[in-house]
């Protein structure tokens, strides 16, 4: 080919890299101060000290929140469940579901803005790197250096404290499920048992892998709350939202400038409100299913309407319908009277009285009835056709009870085997005690015949203490 085609002929497509993922880049929010922020700390030590510090009480003396799997039983201060028991934590789950639902309809994402796990320890670490590294430009300008020793140095200190926050959170979630007072001097003295060290080790790893390394990544691409959030919001959902119809058109401005001089609207662009969010949005682009309803945003533009002598309220914690001037924004009993608040409070109202009245009504012990299949019927010293049992009796109550029983089914029957005072069963324990139940032989000929046992069982320390009876059916075996 000749140079003048060459020339003529259109230019080669250039080779292009298309990338299928992009790494993100790591946010550094400027600490936001405001009444809002003060509420978020205060949530913060209020739920953490529920955390950090529940695990230590003691009560009746044991720990008074231990959720003991290995001997499976779970204890909540005076509540002591046992493997039976299982459906009231699960009631317990169902509570905090529809409670979660309920208050989502209502409030949006303020569980997530001020209570969730993942936003209180990514709150924590960005606390330390504001403490260790210096407020968000002295951050970024610190990721731009060379590596040196001052940077090593802040570094290491950051990570030191990083480390210690979630270790600490690791062994203290482990002592939830082991108690602690056994569990922290066993780990400092490798005597800890190796289900709960990997608990301590495990938890204090997502720790820091959540906390520090993924922090908004977790709420913004992992976190299924963030997906089906929308089935349960409305219009009347309390959410942030900027006033676009008052702050628009932006634009900078003197700070003499009056709101009335100028031509423009509230917002001054000064992007403080993308600056301090955890997550890097900019609110102003309308609700996205990213923001986690913290109010940073909020406390930063308020500081700005101050210095610029507005009125506060640019971002708000507002409903659509109330934006668009359906009714005026202090109106509760229209964001609270609604078909779905009121059909998951009416659900979440029978969940808790069910859990409640399941609590005071439950049987503190039960007895299964285990047929001895080894000696299926033999006859007695008496004469008597004899059927062997085994009742294997499980003390829910933390305190011994003591256990008595009889039996029915036929005119002449007989039960051996347990004490005459009455079987004594020590708090939150289980034995098994092996019975004879007996009859004439006329009365049980060949076959299944159907018998009740009835238990009466009481607290032993308490003589005055209301008996309690519980019966269950079983077989009885003739020749």
């Amino acid at each position: 080919m000749s140079a003048e085609l060459r020339e003529q002929s259109p230019a080669e497509p250039k080779e292009q890299v298309i990338h299928l993922y992009q790494g993100s880049k790591r946010i550094h929010p400027k600490l936001a101060k405001g009444r809002f922020a003060n509420l978020r700390v205060l949530a913060i030590f209020a739920t953490q000290f529920v955390f950090y510090v529940l695990p230590w009480f003691n009560w009746s003396g044991r720990q008074a929140v231990l959720f003991d799997i290995p001997e499976r039983h779970f204890y909540i201060f005076s509540l002591s469940l046992g493997t039976g028991d299982l459906i009231y934590l699960a009631g317990l789950l169902m509570i905090s579901a529809f409670g979660l639902f309920w208050w989502t309809t209502i409030a949006g994402r303020l569980w997530c803005g001020y209570a969730c796990p993942q936003t209180i320890y990514t709150e924590i670490m960005l606390w330390i790197d504001h403490l260790v590294e210096g407020d968000r430009n002295k951050r970024l300008k610190l990721e731009k250096e060379p590596w040196n020793f001052r940077k090593i140095r802040i570094k290491a200190l950051k990570y030191l404290l990083i480390f210690a926050v979630s270790a600490w959170t690791g062994i203290t979630f482990a002592g939830w499920f082991t108690p602690i007072r056994e569990l922290v001097p066993g780990i400092f003295n490798f005597t800890v048992g190796g289900g709960a060290l990997f608990a301590a080790v495990f938890y204090g790893f997502m720790t820091w892998l959540m906390g520090h390394m993924m922090r908004e990544q977790v709420c913004k691409y992992m976190c299924p709350y963030a997906r089906f959030q929308s089935a349960m919001f409305d219009r009347d959902t309390l959410i942030i939202s900027y006033d676009e119809e008052r702050g628009e058109p932006r634009g900078a401005r003197k700070k003499k400038v009056s709101r009335e001089e100028s031509t423009l609207g509230d917002c001054i662009n000064c992007t403080m409100c993308v600056q301090v969010c955890p997550v890097g949005i900019d609110i102003r682009n309308g609700l996205q299913y990213e923001c986690i309803g913290c109010a940073a945003c909020i406390d930063a533009c308020d500081e700005i309407m101050d210095k610029m002598s507005y009125p506060r309220g640019l971002i708000r914690y507002t409903t659509e319908a109330a934006l668009e001037h359906q009714y005026p924004e202090n109106t509760i009993k229209k964001r609270l009277l609604r078909p779905r608040v009121l059909g998951y409070g009416v659900v979440l109202l029978l969940v808790v009285t069910a859990w409640i009245t399941g609590i005071a009504t439950r049987e503190t012990l039960e007895v299964d009835i285990i047929k001895d299949r080894g000696v299926m019927v033999r006859e007695n010293s008496q004469g008597w056709l004899e059927n062997a049992y085994n009742l294997r009796v499980i003390n829910a109550n933390e305190r011994e009870q003591i256990l008595t029983a009889k039996v029915s089914g036929f005119e002449e029957i007989a039960l051996t085997g347990l004490p005459a005072e009455g079987l004594k069963v020590p708090g939150g324990e289980t034995i098994t005690i092996p019975v004879q139940v007996s009859t004439i032989p006329e009365y049980a000929g060949k076959g299944s015949h159907p018998i009740e046992f009835e238990f009466n069982y009481r607290e032993v320390d308490d003589p005055v203490a209301e008996t309690r009876t519980i019966s269950s059916k079983a077989s009885f075996i003739g020749e």
